[in-house]
């Protein structure tokens, strides 16, 4: 399909374009002979394909959180009996996935967490599912066994430890994975404290809101 075609080619361009309708638009310039465009799509393409206004935006931002996660399924981890330690480098694997992009972060984020219409100010379920995402493959990858109610523990306290990590990052990217590891140290009490869906949501929720209001846009 030539939308999905295009998208996968827009990923790269974020680096230099950010999340942005031109990202899309120049995406038609990566295609290999006899296919090369010497010409950026209109602007009327761009919605066609991907949305109009901010939606294309989202588009490509839900695109590349998506191969975010993908991506995970190729980090080379150490085999060791301790499995927090092959979980630890994916998590770290999955920071460092950021760091090209980690000056468009804040705002694409904010526009995720901006619905469409009306109240609330800020919609929680993006932040949720990018942390649940990613928390989901890491326990995937690790082989993760937990079973019942350890299961949701598990998952909680992973996705926990990355929105934290990850809103340090975005405010200090230097010492982020020093931060990723001190959280680990940490874990077991941060477990339990996230054992409550209730506690594990809201936890998100200001992680989701600290990303965005740490960069003043909204």
């Amino acid at each position: 399909m030539q939308q999905t075609r295009l998208l996968k080619l827009a990923l790269p361009l974020v680096r230099t374009h950010g999340f942005t309708r031109e990202a899309l638009a120049r995406s038609v310039l990566q295609l290999p002979a006899p296919e090369t465009h010497t010409d950026a799509l209109p602007d009327a393409a761009v919605s066609a394909l991907f949305g109009s206004g901010d939606q294309a935006r989202k588009t490509v931002i839900d695109a590349w959180l998506t191969e975010g996660i993908h991506q995970l399924q190729f980090v080379d981890v150490k085999a060791s009996a301790r499995s927090g330690t092959t979980v630890r480098e994916l998590l770290r694997a999955r920071l460092a996935y950021n760091e090209p992009v980690l000056g468009y972060l804040p705002e694409a984020f904010a526009l995720m967490a901006s619905p469409v219409s009306g109240s609330p100010p800020l919609d929680p379920i993006p932040g949720l599912k990018h942390a649940t995402g990613i928390a989901n493959q890491v326990c995937y990858i690790s082989g993760d066994t937990s079973l019942q109610m350890a299961w949701y523990t598990r998952r909680a306290s992973l996705a926990a430890i990355y929105m934290a990590a990850e809103l340090h990052q975005l405010t200090s990217p230097k010492t982020a994975y020093a931060f990723l590891d001190s959280l680990f140290e940490s874990s077991s009490s941060l477990e339990s404290t996230l054992g409550e869906v209730s506690l594990f949501s809201n936890y998100i929720i200001k992680s989701w809101k600290g990303i965005i209001k740490s960069s003043g846009i909204l």
